[in-house]
């Protein structure tokens, strides 16, 4: 699943904090690529993909690099 991240790294003060699981990294990365606008719109900088307790990957930012 991919936690969210406002700024500076906190978890977000409203909205959800997860996605949903799914059931393989590939799945959980193609909703991301779907969905990653409607996250920065939300409020949210970036996100970490997890499974279970295990950090896969992450903070990733959600918006371009300057």
């Amino acid at each position: 699943m991919w936690t969210y991240q406002g700024v500076g790294g906190a978890v977000p003060a409203s909205g959800p904090t997860m996605s949903s699981a799914f059931p393989t990294q590939a799945d959980a990365e193609a909703w991301l690529g779907q969905e990653w606008q409607e996250l920065v719109a939300a409020g949210l900088e970036s996100v970490s993909l997890v499974h279970g307790d295990h950090l896969v990957y992450g903070p990733m930012p959600l918006r371009p690099a300057d």
